[in-house]
């Protein structure tokens, strides 16, 4: 058995959290809209509803361009990282956060909360330990020089194009890793991602990771996510249930 589908399989089996995304009907109903005539990310139904990412081991495949324009120091990290090692240091392994995209390719209910009101937009996630993002609405900027305090999630200010979130994010710590294949960022990462909800059952997204510390160029990935009307999150405590750790030597 190939030792990074070993890995996986290390990581997945014992976890009942995770799910499968639904199928979606031939014709789906149109994308949804909240009363000042904004996209709807989240549920039509109150308390109902949750998004089904899809597992995505390793971005190549889904990424812009197929070479990923990596920096020789990160290029040696990544394949230490997949091949020799077979992502056993995977810090979401160990239920650390997953940062960026990857919070949207692995497998747990994620649901998104708009409150224009308070001009802010939530991001919840059932899986990792509990892991929210907060998009800020408001206009405001990056935090400048030593006020930009590095964090897992970063720190994010979003605003619609059209029907798009557009979601700016800098001041990612260098903890986590961007995809389970072990591709790196520093701290120089600037992260823009873009949601369409192009149906009700559809969130379209696309990142482009922006790191000049670890790569010669940006590249971006893009792919669909699939809403689960029925779904509720639930609680999911990764450090209970968490057998990863006892594979590792």
């Amino acid at each position: 058995m190939p030792r990074l589908l070993l890995s996986f399989i290390i990581l997945t089996s014992p976890l009942a959290a995770q799910v499968r995304a639904p199928r979606k009907p031939a014709n789906p109903p149109p994308a949804p809209r909240l009363k000042d005539g904004t996209p709807n990310l989240g549920p039509v139904e109150p308390n109902k509803g949750y998004w089904a990412p899809q597992q995505y081991q390793d971005y190549t495949a889904i990424a812009e361009p197929k070479q990923i324009p990596y920096q020789q120091w990160a290029r040696e990290l990544a394949n230490y990282r997949k091949v020799e090692t077979a992502s056993k240091y995977d810090p979401q392994g160990f239920c650390l956060p997953p940062a960026g995209p990857r919070m949207m390719t692995t497998p747990y209910p994620m649901e998104i909360i708009q409150l224009p009101e308070q001009k802010r937009i939530l991001m919840i996630y059932e899986g990792g330990a509990h892991v929210w993002r907060i998009i800020y609405m408001d206009g405001r900027s990056h935090p400048d020089g030593d006020a930009l305090n590095p964090t897992w999630m970063g720190h994010s200010v979003g605003r619609w194009d059209g029907d798009s979130l557009v979601i700016d994010t800098v001041g990612f710590n260098e903890g986590s890793w961007i995809d389970m294949g072990g591709k790196p960022h520093t701290d120089q990462l600037h992260l823009v991602e873009r949601l369409t909800r192009t149906d009700l059952y559809t969130l379209h997204y696309e990142a482009t990771i922006d790191d000049p510390g670890a790569y010669t160029a940006p590249w971006k990935v893009r792919f669909d996510v699939t809403w689960d009307p029925n779904g509720e999150i639930q609680e999911y405590i990764c450090q209970e249930n968490n057998l990863w750790k006892d594979h590792v030597r």
